[in-house]
């Protein structure tokens, strides 16, 4: 009964952004459960209840959004996916991100992988290795099969939607009438301007160790006009981008290092190289490799299909994302 009256109470709490918990809300509402039900807390777990909320609202007196919860998340979000010593944490983990039937939330994995990487000390390779380990075990073959089912879709979305990007940008920028010369035009003068009076500036003396080169001043303006011009990137692109970025997540203190060697070709070399002993454990086990072929042959099926119904200007094809008994997918 306690923890259905958890669930009617603190449905706001369970289902809102971590941003928005306020403190105080989340105690006023636990402690009207405390006084229905007959259960008693420790006195130093009450304590500590009460310090944080004395804390919450002082520092929303200074900043109304602040959020002691919001600040506390990111360490709160490594230990529960990086922790195994606790069998407390685990089962936390496991409630998190898995559903009752063993599919993975993966919105939820996405947002404690979002928080945790802002947390001293992370990486994101133990994660994975858990992960890993549960998916080629014999209680993961649901969720290798949800795994295979999420790549294909994803890396079928991604080459659909790059090539039309690309076939929009080289429309954004091709030349097709006087408007759009006089606009390519307009873009270079501005750039050469804003570079000669950057040079200008350079020369005078002032703040010469501040202003970057003519080289880097123009590419950056030529950037900036690019950006304005080019559409903007499709869903599963900043999908790719970001899973991009969590992947290469170390952690605050790990990549502010990394960041102050300004070694780009090192720090891609050292993140590549942590994951190879995930890609070899991945290789040994005969189940990821049929997977592998599987994603591979569709992958193949949903490219030729896309391909002859483009040919014959055919509307495009609509794909199911679960797999069927003979391993192909229905058109």
């Amino acid at each position: 009964p306690i923890e259905n009256a958890l669930e009617d109470a603190l449905p706001d709490v369970l289902n809102s952004d971590i941003s928005e918990l306020n403190f105080k809300n989340v105690v006023g509402k636990l402690g009207d459960i405390m006084y229905t039900y007959p259960f008693s807390l420790p006195p130093f777990y009450i304590s500590i209840i009460r310090c944080l909320g004395v804390l919450e609202g002082l520092a929303i007196q200074v900043d109304p959004k602040s959020r002691i919860i919001s600040k506390a998340y990111p360490y709160v979000a490594n230990r529960v996916l990086t922790d195994d010593s606790q069998e407390e944490l685990r089962e936390a983990l496991r409630r998190l991100i898995f559903t009752s039937d063993g599919s993975i939330r993966w919105s939820r994995l996405e947002s404690l992988l979002d928080e945790a990487k802002d947390s001293s000390g992370f990486d994101v390779v133990p994660v994975l290795d858990k992960l890993i380990d549960y998916a080629i075990s014999s209680e993961g073959e649901g969720l290798l099969n949800e795994i295979a089912d999420q790549i294909v879709k994803e890396a079928d979305s991604l080459g659909r939607d790059t090539l039309i990007y690309f076939t929009q940008a080289a429309g954004a920028l091709s030349i097709r009438d006087e408007k759009s010369a006089a606009k390519a035009m307009q873009s270079l003068v501005h750039a050469l301007q804003s570079n000669k009076e950057e040079v200008n500036e350079k020369e005078g003396g002032e703040k010469e160790s501040k202003v970057p080169t003519p080289i880097v001043s123009f590419l950056d303006t030529l950037r900036e006009d690019l950006a304005e011009t080019l559409p903007e990137p499709t869903a599963s692109m900043k999908r790719t981008m970001k899973l991009g970025l969590l992947l290469g997540t170390r952690g605050a203190s790990s990549l502010a290092t990394t960041t102050s060697k300004g070694n780009a070709a090192s720090a891609t070399a050292s993140t590549i190289s942590k994951f190879t002993p995930l890609v070899r454990k991945l290789s040994q086990e005969p189940r990821v490799r049929q997977k592998a072929g599987e994603i591979v042959a569709r992958l193949s099926e949903r490219l030729v299909s896309r391909g002859l119904r483009a040919a014959f200007s055919l509307p495009p094809p609509e794909f199911e994302t679960a797999t069927v008994a003979n391993g192909n997918e229905k058109n």
